[in-house]
């Protein structure tokens, strides 16, 4: 099992939601609101009045053969507005309950 950590723009959020529900990907969790700014060239998102934008996450436990999948599909909604910020991260999941 891993586990993927999605970061994005709040107007992703829609996108990010039925992407997972199409690589059959049922169980995550949401965190709305988020405040926060990229690495590499991204503006920040503080929800302030120089930086209105917000960014939320989603973290969700998925099969090993998932993850190309999602990652593929997250790396082409990035592409098709990388000024809006979206990045994915996995870990391994080594036990659960």
């Amino acid at each position: 099992m891993k586990s993927i950590f999605i970061t994005f723009d709040i107007s992703h959020k829609e996108t990010i939601i039925e992407m997972l529900e199409h690589n059959n990907c049922r169980g995550f969790s949401f965190f709305d609101h988020m405040q926060g700014r990229g690495s590499k060239k991204g503006e920040p998102h503080y929800g302030s009045h120089a930086w209105p934008s917000m960014c939320g996450s989603i973290i969700a436990i998925v099969e090993d053969k998932s993850v190309d999948n999602i990652l593929a599909d997250i790396k082409n909604i990035d592409e098709e507005t990388p000024q809006l910020g979206l990045r994915a991260f996995v870990w391994d999941i080594e036990k659960s309950y």
